[in-house]
Formats: structure tokens, C-alpha cells, sequence
């Protein structure tokens, strides 16, 4: 009886540790996630997107073995609201955060040094506790979740900040406005703030007396700790850290948002591409000797980084089990010291103030975006499947093989992006309480836009973007029908704000 009771337990026990070891592979080779979200990179700023004078090797790689979207946008034309659409899934008629506002009323927010002296300062205004972020889901399904760089939605003493709304790791800027220097004070490591090796330099302060021809003259805007480079540093480290186990890792990097700061070398090189450059000597941001060159500079060294970060999933042997995202917040800047006619920001739609950041014309809000994932990801393929930010939510939970029970305006592209029947869109929504106030939508091949809303009721213009990708002919006149359909879309898209500053009044009649 004893023999029998032995073989028994022998037979349960080799079970269960078989059980056990296909449970703990099944969760090992469950595909990582990177998302890489580059602050301000113009849709025609990379060379696979167009671009003649950056040199983008490495994300061009990233194109050649997966997907390039050709129709994928941000979910709002600036920083914070865009990255509330992408974290919660919801479009900017109902995210919470819906536009750049900087919680002034907590005193002198835009000092550097208050902020470093009470860190209450800091932030910008947080989410709800009862939003959750795609970061909680992944993590509630046993997901490590990491995240570097720019939080922007949630002040250090408020409950949402990176830590509590579900990144097991964080290590940047807690605050959008301190990410107005590359070479800040401190960043946050989880929930405590590291000091750097850096002092402050105001952004008023300009160069004075000294000679703009000097390259000695921007020495102090070119300090010891350049954020970007200690950022990239803990991804690396998270990503080896968590090789056993399935991670999400969402890369916000403050590249190439200005300032105009970027590694020596990579300056060097684009000084001697681009030859004598007359020096930007104004006070917004910080002054720069060779501002073309800094800038080209900033993207190639992001382009550097992803490269890295190829690098070490393939050294750690989880290449081909990670799908890797890469796009950017929204369009490029339009401020003077980008040479954005140099560059051509936009790629094929228009460059000027009014149709770049802050705008939700195309370029303001249509970005690039790759996809890469070995042998899921079909290699040098282009998709034109409309997509926004808010679809990220549910793709992260596809690919994760998560059942999601959030809340959600989007649709997940994970079978466009293995080559599956797609799901479409019926139509993608903007609005912004910014910039006169705007409201937008596309509607297949149609986009309607609103302007100027703090007025009143605006009329609804109307482009064909199979035909006119710039925007310059309102058709509106031409297809009554069709703005018909596109005004009902809109007033159903809308919420109105939680928050009283989003409000756009004219959308509330």
C-alpha cells in the first residue's frame, strides 16, 4: 500500500512540476511591448517618412523589417492630452485631460527653481482615481511595466503619477515644464526625486554681452547630466531586468522637443554636413550656436537610442518576441529657431504655425508610426488603415492576449498589423480647448475642421485627403450631405469636460 502511495504522489508531483514549468514558459514567451513616443518629430522627419538631411539609420531599420502606417495620428495636437489619449484609450471628446494647461494657480509653476524648492510646483494636472491606464491592465495581467522619460499627467503629490497608475518603474520627468531643459536639476526615480549634477540656467537670461560666435559663449547651456542619455540608460536596465518575464516598456522621450541640446558628437557631425549656420541669440528656450545642426543632431541621437535598444533585446534573446512601436506625440513645433522649411517637418503637408503643433490640421496631428515584430510583421510593408493613439489600448491588450473590460474609443490594428481582416473605424475625433479652439474629424477619405469655437458655432470646412493631403480647398459648399453627416458625428463624439478648463462653450449649446 505504501509502494502504491509512493508511485502516486511521484506520479502527481512529476505533473505538477510539468504543469508548472508550461505555465512559466507559456508566461515567458508571452510578447514583450515597446513603445517609443518621440515629443514633436514632424511626420516627414524621418528618412523612411521623406526626410533629405537627418539621418534616422536605425528607425529606418525598425521600417524595413515591419510596418510603416501611413494614416495613423495623435490623439491631440500637443503634449499632455495627447499622451491621456494614448494611456487611457479615449478619444479627446472624453479623455480627461484635453489640452496643455498648467495648474497655475499653485503658484510660480514656470520657475525652475520654486519647482526645485517645493516640488508641489511641479506637474500638471493629474487623473482621475478612478481612470485606469493601459499600463494597469497589461500590469494586472503580470505584465512588468516600465516607463522613461516625460509623464506630463499627474503632480508629484497627486495620485497620478507614473507609479500609481500601473508602471511598476519610472525614471524621468514627472513634469512637461521641467523637460524645458535637457539638463534639469533632477528627474523622479520612482516616487523620490534624483538630484543631477546640474545648476539652473532660466530661460530669460539669454546670452548678454557675449559673442554669439563663440562656441564658449553656450557652455552653460551644456551641462554635466544630459536627461535623454540617463533616461535611455534605465530602459536598458529595465529591459534586462524583466528578460524573464513579459514587459511593457513605454518609451516617452523628450527628443526632439526643444530646447536645442543635444550630445557633442552628433552636433559635430551635422556642423561639418551643414557648414556655417547663423546662431539663434533669443530668450525662448535657451540660445544656440548651430541650431540646424542641434536639432538633425537631437533626432539622430534618438535614432541612436533605438538602435540600442534593438541591440539589447537581440543580445538578451527577446527579439522576436517583442513588438516595438515608434511614432510621435503630435506634429512639429513651428517656433523660428527650427528651420522646419529646411527640414520640411511636415513631410507632404504644409509647414507654417497654423498647420503644425497646436493645430489639427495634418500636420499637427498626423505622425509616423512603425511597427517591427519578427515573423508576426510583415517586413517592408506600408498600411493605410486610419488609426489614432486611442487604438493602442486595445492593440497592447490583443497582443497581450488580454481580455480588456475597460472602456475604450478605439479598435485594436493588431490584425492589420499581421496581415488579418481589419476592423475600420467609422470615423476619428479631435477637439482642442487651445489655439481659438478647434474641433476635427475624419471620415474616410473626408476630414472636417473646425476653428475659432471660444467665438461661437463655427462652420465646418471640409477636405478630400485622397486628392488634397494640404488641405487648401474647403469643399464644404460642394457636399452639403456630407457635412450633414459629419455635424451629427461630431456632437456625438463630444463629452462635456470633467475639468472646467477644457470647456469649449460653444460645444456645450
Amino acid at each position: 500500500m505504501k509502494k502504491i502511495y509512493f508511485i502516486f504522489w511521484c506520479f502527481f508531483l512529476s505533473h505538477f512540476i510539468i504543469s508548472c514549468n508550461s505555465n512559466n514558459q507559456k508566461e515567458q514567451n508571452r510578447p514583450n511591448i515597446i513603445y517609443i513616443l518621440a515629443d514633436d518629430l514632424g511626420y516627414g522627419e524621418l528618412g523612411v517618412y521623406g526626410q533629405k538631411h537627418i539621418e534616422t539609420p536605425n528607425i529606418d531599420q525598425l521600417a524595413n523589417s515591419g510596418m510603416m502606417f501611413m494614416n495613423h495620428y495623435s490623439g491631440a495636437p500637443v503634449c499632455a492630452p495627447a499622451r491621456s489619449v494614448l494611456l487611457t484609450g479615449m478619444h479627446s471628446g472624453n479623455t480627461h485631460i484635453r489640452a496643455n494647461g498648467e495648474w497655475s494657480e499653485r503658484g510660480n509653476v514656470w520657475s525652475f527653481k520654486a519647482m526645485f524648492d517645493d516640488p508641489n510646483l511641479e506637474g500638471q494636472r493629474p487623473l482621475l482615481d478612478s481612470i485606469n491606464t493601459v499600463a494597469q491592465v497589461l500590469n494586472n495581467a503580470g505584465y512588468k511595466t516600465g516607463m522613461v522619460g516625460k509623464w506630463g499627467l499627474g503632480a508629484p503629490n497627486t495620485n497620478s503619477i507614473p507609479n500609481k497608475k500601473g508602471f511598476d518603474f519610472f525614471y524621468g520627468y514627472n513634469c512637461q515644464r521641467q523637460a524645458h531643459t535637457f539638463y534639469p536639476t533632477h528627474l523622479w526615480k520612482n516616487e523620490s526625486r534624483h538630484i543631477l549634477d546640474n545648476y539652473i540656467v532660466t530661460k530669460q537670461e539669454g546670452l548678454g554681452d557675449l559673442d554669439p560666435n563663440d562656441p564658449i559663449s553656450y557652455n552653460k547651456y551644456n551641462q554635466k547630466d544630459y536627461a535623454p542619455t540617463l533616461m535611455h540608460k534605465e530602459s536598458i536596465d529595465f529591459i534586462t531586468r524583466n528578460k524573464n518575464s513579459p514587459f511593457f516598456l513605454y518609451y516617452a522621450s523628450p527628443i526632439p522637443h526643444l530646447p536645442l541640446q543635444a550630445p557633442k558628437k552628433w552636433v559635430n557631425y551635422y556642423e561639418k554636413k551643414f557648414g556655417e549656420e547663423k546662431p539663434y541669440t533669443g530668450k525662448s528656450y535657451y540660445p544656440n550656436k548651430t541650431p540646424k545642426a542641434t536639432y538633425a543632431a537631437m533626432i539622430s541621437y534618438l535614432d541612436e537610442q533605438v538602435g540600442d535598444l534593438v541591440s539589447k533585446l537581440k543580445e538578451i534573446g527577446q527579439y522576436e518576441n517583442t513588438l516595438i512601436i515608434f511614432t510621435s506625440d503630435n506634429g512639429p513645433t513651428w517656433v523660428d529657431h527650427v528651420d522646419y522649411n529646411f527640414f520640411n517637418s511636415t513631410g507632404k503637408f504644409i509647414n507654417s504655425r497654423r498647420t503644425m503643433k497646436g493645430s489639427v490640421s495634418e500636420g499637427g496631428i498626423r505622425v509616423p508610426m512603425i511597427a517591427s515584430w519578427p515573423n508576426k510583421i510583415k517586413p517592408n510593408s506600408k498600411s493605410d488603415h486610419i488609426s489614432a493613439f486611442y487604438d493602442f489600448f486595445e492593440t497592447a491588450c490583443d497582443v497581450a492576449g488580454i481580455k480588456n473590460s475597460e472602456k475604450t474609443d478605439g479598435i485594436s490594428f493588431y490584425k492589420e498589423m499581421i496581415g488579418e481582416d481589419q476592423k475600420k473605424h467609422d470615423f476619428l475625433y479631435w477637439e482642442y480647448p487651445a489655439s481659438g479652439g478647434l474641433q476635427a474629424i475624419r471620415m474616410g477619405k473626408w476630414k472636417g475642421i473646425k476653428r475659432n469655437l471660444f467665438k461661437g458655432p463655427s462652420k465646418l470646412e471640409l477636405y478630400d485627403l485622397s486628392v488634397d493631403e494640404k488641405e487648401l480647398y474647403d469643399l464644404s459648399f460642394e457636399y452639403p450631405e456630407i457635412i450633414s453627416e459629419l455635424e451629427k458625428k461630431l456632437q456625438k463624439a463630444h463629452s462635456t469636460p470633467f475639468l472646467k478648463e477644457f470647456i469649449i462653450p460653444s460645444l456645450e449649446l
